[in-house]
């Protein structure tokens, strides 16, 4: 069973993307208050919630075919989200604004239609990795419940500060959040393989 802090991490990963896009929304809408912040961080929480679960789902159909190499595949899946996450931060081009991370999956959308969909879209465009990941997880020896509850609270916690703290602050701290989140990705998926290649030998 993954433990409790390897799930933790995991989540506070896949948050930073979501933490990113509020960090946007704060330093737009600097008057903002707790409740909405809190009403934010609940949407993306449920989106990046939803999303694992998906794709555990999906890593689940395929498990009687990858069956000897799931650890390796949960590496790669982890590690390539990881390092899409590290390059993103570095070359600049990670989605810290809210309206940005909407038009990345709704072209257009950002200036147009009701708040509620804006917020649906960008938490949809903030948690597409934890679809990716949640096909790893379907790898590991892992209660699907317990992590998608953790991801979820972990990332409605990040999100609601995010929009707090972007009143404040700039988006540069969207960018440190980011390599960090992908550093702990490729950790994490280091550690299932070492931990599968050395039980086996």
């Amino acid at each position: 069973m993954t433990g409790l802090i390897t799930l933790f991490a995991l989540a506070l990963s896949l948050s930073v993307d979501a933490f990113a896009a509020s960090l946007g929304k704060g330093a737009a809408e600097r008057k903002i208050g707790l409740l909405d912040a809190a009403r934010i961080g609940a949407v993306f929480g449920g989106m990046e919630a939803v999303m694992p679960l998906i794709g555990y789902t999906i890593g689940i159909a395929l498990a009687s075919w990858v069956a000897g190499v799931d650890h390796w595949i949960a590496f790669v899946l982890l590690s390539a989200v990881g390092l899409h996450m590290i390059w993103e931060a570095l070359s600049g081009n990670i989605e810290a604004d809210f309206d940005d991370a909407t038009n990345s999956v709704a072209p257009g959308m950002a200036r147009k239609g009701p708040k509620w969909l804006h917020l649906v879209l960008a938490a949809f465009a903030t948690s597409i990795d934890a679809l990716v990941v949640g096909v790893s997880l379907a790898m590991m020896d892992v209660n699907i419940i317990v992590a998608v509850v953790i991801i979820g609270c972990v990332t409605a916690v990040m999100a609601t500060m995010g929009v707090l703290i972007g009143r404040k602050a700039g988006e540069r701290l969207g960018h440190w959040a980011e390599v960090v989140g992908g550093v702990v990705l490729i950790a994490i998926g280091s550690l299932i393989l070492w931990q599968h290649l050395t039980a086996a030998g």
